[in-house]
């Protein structure tokens, strides 16, 4: 991950407390649902299969915060780890174990993860070259990786709640965003979204990766990458 990215000092990555998140967490729920259903289904995990979780909130109230270690029934195999502080998650989940992150650089040895699991991280570390270490950091600690990310071509966005803005080129899409006062996702650090090319695009020559997506409405909300 990108050290200069500080998420103590960002944007709620959570939007807990937007005037509507009540109804944004059933959404939400849905979708991370059915990311969990790909996990399963692309995955196989087996009970012994030990996975690493990178980019876990300290959030402990909202419903879809740390789905995969709310859900999936082997808690004791999952290391959560992350630049923020979320070593709470060893309390409300029992059985996790949390490592904090620091700079780029993942603090585990190469492939000690049966499956490297991130969701809703990569579009939030920063530039392009950023978000290659990042993903290349995955490859590294993972046999076998499975990751997340909202469409940049889906109509809303959903960290803004701003419909269609997100497809101008990005320093128009950000000078907008100052404008609306939303000046901590006109950072590129904090927000850089992702289209099918781009996100394939970050991985090195010769990785094996395999591409889904997840269906909100009609269209494809998120991009799933797999391998």
């Amino acid at each position: 991950m990108d050290a200069e990215v500080n998420l103590d000092e960002g944007p709620d990555y959570t939007n807990k407390d937007f005037r509507f998140r009540r109804l944004v967490t059933k959404f939400v729920v849905r979708v991370r649902r059915k990311f969990y259903s790909n996990f399963l289904d692309l995955m196989q995990p087996e009970a012994q299969d030990n996975i690493v979780d990178v980019g876990v909130t300290p959030d402990s109230e909202l419903e879809d915060s740390n789905f995969l270690e709310k859900w999936y029934p082997y808690p004791e195999e999952i290391t959560a780890t992350s630049i923020e502080d979320a070593s709470n998650i060893e309390n409300f989940i029992p059985g996790v174990t949390f490592v904090r992150t620091e700079g780029r650089r993942l603090p585990f040895e190469d492939k000690q993860f049966a499956i490297a699991f991130s969701t809703a991280v990569v579009e939030h570390v920063g530039d392009r070259e950023s978000q290659m270490a990042f993903i290349s950091e995955m490859l590294r600690v993972g046999n076998r990786f499975f990751i997340t990310t909202p469409n940049r071509w889906y109509p809303l966005e959903l960290h803004t709640f701003l419909p269609f803005l997100h497809w101008l080129p990005r320093t128009m899409h950000q000078r907008i965003l100052r404008a609306f006062g939303k000046n901590q996702w006109a950072r590129t650090e904090n927000l850089n979204l992702l289209s099918k090319k781009q996100l394939l695009a970050l991985f090195p020559p010769g990785a094996q990766v395999q591409m889904t997506t997840v269906r909100t409405f009609g269209m494809s909300s998120n991009l799933i990458v797999y391998g």
